[in-house]
């Protein structure tokens, strides 16, 4: 599938991809560019946030976070 960037720098994620992923009106996505040079687009569900318990333990990311607020 292909898609089309806007001059602002939009793109349209294809319904089917949208539906499989469980994207809908107001999901957020993670964007990263990986060593290929590809963009990954992952959107931020329960399940992705799962995912990233105990990735950053010991990193003082939330004592961080804390003092930000």
């Amino acid at each position: 599938m292909e898609t089309k960037a806007t001059s602002k720098g939009q793109i349209t994620i294809p319904a089917e991809i949208r539906k499989r992923l469980g994207i809908k009106d107001g999901t957020y996505l993670h964007v990263e560019v990986n060593d290929a040079r590809q963009i990954v687009l992952t959107p931020v569900t329960r399940g992705f946030v799962g995912s990233l318990r105990g990735k950053y333990k010991g990193m003082g990311l939330m004592k961080a976070w804390m003092e930000e607020k």
